[in-house]
């Protein structure tokens, strides 16, 4: 079976707050450094361990804040902010910017997924991923025949 969705356009601010987000859970760890960073007050009271830590995580935020920014304004990234349909079967995902031009992604492609309570969000890379919300699907079925398909694969528990 072959489910194949309703066209859909990702908003830029859309794709960089699933990305960010992507990447704080993926890099969980960063915190960690923070606050190992800030407990040093309690050895040495001094305001400047929270104050410095505090700026690096800062600055690490706005990297990848401005990398995701930048992704939405290259050229070769374009194609993810067009107005795309998708045909999604067991075999491949065939993401298609109209009925003759179509790029298909073998499943081995994604990295990981996610099933959300109003979409699906299967990530290619740390800059590139693909964004299904519910409202996209024609039917309750299809629906659930794609979160099989990615149990199946082993993306959802």
């Amino acid at each position: 079976m072959i489910v194949r969705t309703k066209k859909y356009q990702l908003a830029t601010g859309k794709y960089i707050g699933l990305a960010l987000v992507g990447v704080l859970k993926q890099q969980w760890w960063v915190f960690l450094i923070y606050f190992s960073i800030c407990s040093g007050f309690f050895i040495i009271p001094n305001a400047w361990w929270i104050i410095g830590a505090s700026i690096a995580l800062i600055l690490y935020l706005l990297f990848w804040l401005v990398q995701f920014a930048g992704v939405t304004q290259l050229e070769q990234s374009k194609f993810l902010f067009n107005k795309l349909n998708y045909e999604l079967s067991s075999q491949q995902i065939l993401v298609k910017l109209n009925s003759k031009q179509g790029m298909p992604m073998k499943w081995d492609q994604i990295k990981r997924a996610s099933a959300k309570k109003e979409a699906f969000l299967l990530f290619v890379s740390k800059a590139q991923l693909i964004y299904l919300p519910h409202r996209i699907f024609n039917s309750d079925n299809e629906i659930k025949f794609f979160e099989t398909i990615l149990k199946r694969k082993g993306y959802l528990k």
